[in-house]
């Protein structure tokens, strides 16, 4: 009887254990989900146990055209001297305009930063001409390159259809947006568009996705998209790996140029 009384206690004094072990681990994870209450065993009863004060975010100002005060302005209007010819490295040869706009001068060559860019937060504004000219992919074609490889598809494609995956606010040949936000031809339109890098391992497998998320005039068309690779006109998406790498704006080469404005990027964390 005497020891069939100890394994009795013994068993309680387990599962007593094991039941205060486990809600010690709720607890834990708790503390470390909210971040916010620090040396607590039992849920937050009070506002302030779950108010955190440190570290206050940097303020960020906002400039002239709203431009961040942490961003760094790739274009202004005033001159290109962020920018080279993709092909050979030359200076930068589109047309500066007198309202603070560069246009595509034709045959000249694909911009490209001189900085190169992990993931960021990229703004731009962009028309097509007033005067229309050619249709198709042939009507202000251009496109932003995110390192290199990762386009946002430029057109207009007012009264102007094409191959939906290769439409304005397109990542092309990958994903068709969400909806066409374009502003009447001749009008500026606006991409925000936040970028996180892809990651490779140290075989030069990708372990990460890339993910695009672009805004166009404003409205969501491309939502953290996982980016399948980088852009193919002919074949599928590819997988190099790679690091850092600079922005590009396409010279398509045809008779219809489309302008850029305000011009900025922000830094990100991946």
């Amino acid at each position: 009887m005497y020891k069939n009384i100890i394994a009795l206690f013994v068993l309680f004094a387990f599962f007593g254990c094991k039941e205060s072990t486990n809600n010690e681990d709720s607890n834990d994870t708790k503390i470390d989900t909210l971040k916010q209450v620090e040396n607590k065993e039992i849920e937050p009863t009070k506002p302030e146990e779950t108010e955190i004060w440190e570290p206050k975010p940097p303020k960020v100002n906002l400039g002239e055209n709203k431009v961040p005060s942490d961003a760094i302005v790739l274009f202004n209007g005033k001159n290109m001297d962020e920018w080279i010819v993709a092909e050979d490295s030359t200076d930068a040869k589109w047309i500066l305009n007198k309202d603070g706009s560069m246009t595509v001068n034709s045959g000249s060559g694909t911009l490209q930063t001189k900085r190169n860019f992990g993931s960021i937060q990229l703004h731009l504004e962009w028309k097509s001409p007033s005067e229309i000219l050619g249709e198709g992919q042939s009507r202000a074609n251009s496109g932003v390159f995110i390192q290199q490889r990762y386009e946002v598809q430029i057109l207009d494609n007012n009264d102007n259809d094409t191959y939906v995956n290769g439409q304005v606010g397109a990542i092309y040949k990958q994903s068709i947006p969400a909806v066409n936000a374009a502003v009447p031809t001749g009008e500026w339109n606006s991409y925000d568009i936040i970028f996180h890098a892809p990651e490779f391992d140290t075989d030069g497998e990708k372990i990460k996705s890339g993910t695009m998320t672009v805004l166009h005039n404003g409205v969501l068309i491309q939502d953290h998209f996982e980016i399948l690779g980088a852009v193919a006109y002919i074949g599928w998406p590819t997988n190099e790996p790679h690091g850092k790498a600079p922005l590009q704006l396409q010279d398509h080469n045809d008779g219809s140029k489309p302008s850029f404005r305000n011009i900025w990027v922000r830094e990100l964390k991946n």
